[in-house]
């Protein structure tokens, strides 16, 4: 999974896939304790993929949070030479 393509779903589309990924995450660990996977790639590209979606939401919600302070105005400070 790309993260354009992260980026292109909405945050309860991203919530549920993590939610999804750790499930199989889960039952793949579980399945490897007790005998050798087919595909034992799939835990690290699970991993990541889990990553990338947390990191994604991350930053929307970092990107919203910054939006909704109101920024202030700052006049320039005026410096007082001393001499």
């Amino acid at each position: 999974m790309r993260a354009e393509e992260i980026r292109e779903m909405t945050a309860d589309d991203i919530k549920s896939r993590v939610t999804e990924l750790e499930e199989e995450r889960f039952r793949l660990r579980f399945r490897s304790a007790t005998e050798p996977l087919e595909n034992p790639l799939r835990l690290r590209t699970i991993r990541k993929d889990i990553a990338r979606l947390k990191t994604v939401l991350t930053e929307r919600e970092a990107g919203s949070a910054q939006r909704e302070a109101t920024p202030t105005k700052r006049g320039k400070k005026e410096h007082s030479k001393n001499g």
